[in-house]
Parts: C-alpha cells; sequence; structure tokens
C-alpha cells in the first residue's frame, strides 16, 4: 500500500517489537505488489506542507521545529518537560548516562518487549535483569520485578504492551520503596488511558519512539518526557554536541552522544500531533472491525483490557493462539499469511532468548510466561487505512490457516 494519503486531515516489523518484516513481504513492498501490510503511516497534507516548509528552509538538522514539537508533545501530556532524540534506543542510552547508570549498575526490564529501547541498557554498559510478564497483559508483572531487586538495581524499565498500560501505581509505590529511577516506555500505547491519565505520566521519565509501526509516526525519532528539570538539562547536554559548544571547555567533562532529531522529522511530528486525536480514532475503527470478526475464530479471545484501563490504542492487532500451537506453528499461519499477501509477524522473539544477552545469566526456560505467550503471539496489520473487508479477509485466512496446520481450535 505504501504511505497513503488522506487529502483531508482528519476526515472520517519483521517491523515491530523484536520482529521485523518476511524477506517476502519486504521484497513485495520493494517491487510495489498491493501487500496488505503490517503497518501503513497516516499522512495528508498537512505532513507535505510541513515537510516542504522546512525543505525550503535553512535549516533541517535541529532546530526550530524541533523545540515546537518538543513543547507540543510534552503539552499533550501535560509534563513539562520535552527532549527528542534521534531513536528509542539514543533516547533510553540518553536517559541512562543522564542519571549516572552504567557497568556494575543493573536495570529491570522485561524481556518481552520494544527491543530496540531495552537495547540501551547494554549499550550504556549496565546489566539487563529480565523479569517476567503479566500473562494477560503483556507488561512487566510487579511482584516479579520485586524479586529481581538488589543493591546493583538502579533503574525499572516498564513498558506499556501494545497499548495495554502497567500496574503503574503498584511501579510507584515499588520504585518509591527501593529508591530506584522508573522509566516508562509508551512507545507501544500512545493514547492509552489509566486511571484516567494519558500513559507517559506516570515515569519519572518516558519514552516515545515515533518510528514504525507507531500510531504517531516520524519515520525516525523519539520524545523523553519529564517533569524534573535537572533531568531535563542533563538530558540535553548529553544529547548532542552544539556549534556554539565547539570552544567550550565545560563540554569535555562529558562525552554527548550524536542523537539529534532533524528538523524534518520534527516537521512531521508536529504534523501527526495536531492530528493525533483523529488517527487513534480511525484506528479505532479498524480494532472494531477486527473485534467483530475475531468472534467467529474459535478458541480466539477478545484483547484483554483490565478494569482500571480508560482506553486502550493497541500498535499492531495481537492475537494469542491456544496452547495447542506450537512457535513452528505460529510461522507456518505467518507463512500462510504472507503467500495471500498479508504481512503479519511474530510477536515475538524474547530479548533473553537471543544470543547477545545469552552473557547476562537468564536462558530459555526462566521466563515462563514470556516464552508462553512469544511463542504464540502473532501481529496482524493494524492502520487507518484497512477496510471491513480487508481485516475480515486477513482474519478468515488466519482462521484457515489455523485449521490447515493441524492444531484444531485456538484455545488458551
Amino acid at each position: 500500500m505504501g504511505a497513503n494519503l488522506n487529502a483531508a486531515a482528519d476526515s472520517a516489523p519483521e517491523s515491530g517489537p523484536g520482529t521485523g518484516s518476511s524477506a517476502a513481504a519486504d521484497a513485495a513492498a520493494d517491487a510495489g505488489s498491493e501487500w496488505i501490510r503490517l503497518s501503513d503511516p497516516d499522512m495528508s497534507m498537512a505532513e507535505l506542507d510541513a515537510v516542504k516548509q522546512v525543505l525550503g528552509s535553512p535549516r533541517l538538522s535541529a532546530g526550530p521545529r524541533v523545540a515546537q514539537f518538543e513543547n507540543e508533545f510534552s503539552a499533550y501530556l501535560g509534563r513539562t518537560y520535552g527532549v527528542a532524540a534521534a531513536s528509542g534506543t539514543m533516547a533510553l542510552l540518553m536517559t541512562l548516562r543522564a542519571l549516572g547508570i552504567g557497568p556494575g549498575d543493573e536495570v529491570i526490564a522485561a524481556s518481552y518487549s520494544w527491543h530496540q529501547i531495552a537495547n540501551a541498557i547494554a549499550l550504556a554498559g549496565a546489566t539487563p535483569v529480565f523479569s517476567d510478564i503479566d500473562y494477560w497483559t503483556g507488561t512487566l508483572a510487579p511482584e516479579k520485578a520485586a524479586a529481581k531487586i538488589n543493591a546493583r538495581t538502579r533503574a525499572l524499565l516498564v513498558a506499556n504492551c501494545n497499548g495495554h498500560p502497567a500496574a503503574w501505581l503498584r511501579f510507584r509505590q515499588l520504585a518509591q520503596q527501593h529508591g530506584l529511577t522508573l522509566i516508562e516506555d509508551s512507545t507501544e500505547a500512545i493514547g492509552s488511558r489509566y486511571q484516567g491519565r494519558l500513559v507517559g505520566t506516570f515515569g519519572d521519565v518516558a519514552i516515545f519512539d515515533f518510528s514504525q509501526p507507531s500510531a504517531l509516526c516520524c519515520g525516525d525519532g523519539a520524545m523523553l518526557v519529564t517533569d524534573n528539570p535537572a533531568l531535563a538539562s542533563e538530558l540535553r547536554y548529553v544529547r548532542n554536541c552544539a556549534l556554539g559548544d565547539r570552544m567550550s571547555i565545560s563540554v569535555g567533562s562529558r562525552v554527548p552522544l550524536q542523537a539529534s532529531m532533524s528538523d524534518v522529522a520534527a516537521a512531521l511530528g508536529v504534523a501527526q500531533l495536531a492530528r493525533l486525536d483523529g488517527l487513534l480514532a480511525r484506528r479505532k475503527t479498524v480494532q472494531a472491525y477486527y473485534l467483530e470478526h475475531i468472534q467467529f475464530f474459535e478458541g480466539i479471545k477478545p484483547p484483554y483490557i483490565a478494569p482500571e484501563v480508560d482506553d486502550m490504542h493497541a500498535m499492531l492487532y495481537l492475537v494469542h493462539l491456544g496452547t495447542r500451537f506450537t512457535r513452528t506453528l505460529r510461522n507456518q499461519i505467518i507463512d500462510d499469511l504472507h503467500t495471500e499477501e498479508i504481512e503479519a509477524a511474530p510477536w515475538c522473539r524474547p530479548l533473553h532468548q537471543q544470543f547477545y544477552y545469552s552473557r547476562y545469566g537468564c536462558k530459555s526456560g526462566d521466563l515462563f510466561i514470556t516464552e508462553k505467550i512469544a511463542d504464540r503471539g502473532l501481529a496482524l496489520p493494524l492502520h487507518s487505512h484497512l477496510t471491513d473487508d480487508e481485516v475480515h479477509f486477513i482474519v478468515q485466512t488466519a482462521k484457515d490457516s489455523s485449521i490447515n496446520v493441524g492444531a484444531g481450535a485456538a484455545i488458551y
């Protein structure tokens, strides 16, 4: 499909966390094939005009559009400071550096998460300590995270999993009890609400990554939000070395990163933020299509929403296949979907099962719920350009494949 344009701004991976498009799907996209894509950014003339203005200006690197995006995004959440970054990975790396977290320190995180962000723990030289998730929400389980805390623990990295907010009140109590920094990863849940508050307002610092398949898509880029002035100042310091700093002696006291967002990406962000309510509403309509058709997929239950969650905006449409399915059978369903030119992806390969992270001592079998869910997680397309007929075709194809692979009805 490509990045479709909506003339009226708000008229009626493997790509994704630890996945990525298949080679076949990527090749089809390059060839211009009309696949039903996993994600398809919602762009309008507002975005085109915003980018054209930047391209006609003397500033393409970080400049006035970045400052505007920082101010408007933090205001949207009701947070005091916004600090833009080049990516979610760099945003967390900036945060850890600003907090002085590095070698010898531990950060507790879910292995089942937006990996591009959690990877920054290793890049900072700190030790990622993986903890198990809640079966229903997919978010870090507070009681299991609590059991991992020791004298070396410096922070909790807690993600809102595919739209579902984490148990924030319990994590705040846990952080206060042990004197830990609470870092919130809201990449997968922009617009979701927990007990009357938008996600992104619970952590001492919160991170949003704006690469695909985020509902607010800048191509690349991220935003940190916080209410702590000292932290915001340090985040800006470690982000990049400005032209005016080249002759400064003090710059040498700490080595900054090259982690700025460009004005081009920020212009997209400003335009997308202005349309965000409409973007989320259209995606909600598509979620409703799925909810209607999934009822006829025997054994598949609608996405779980905890009682304290006011609103949930998923990043992709996530289906958990039943216990009769193995990882191999799940992957066969994905192959069958690709045969019908429907892009789908496994959700996901847990970090602790990836080769690099084997050095940290967490191995296969240690996180039972994470592994059980990850082996059977199936991410289906979710974006505002999907029609009811396309969603019906996606669900029916997955249903037919689930029967053909010989596992029978999907049962939790």
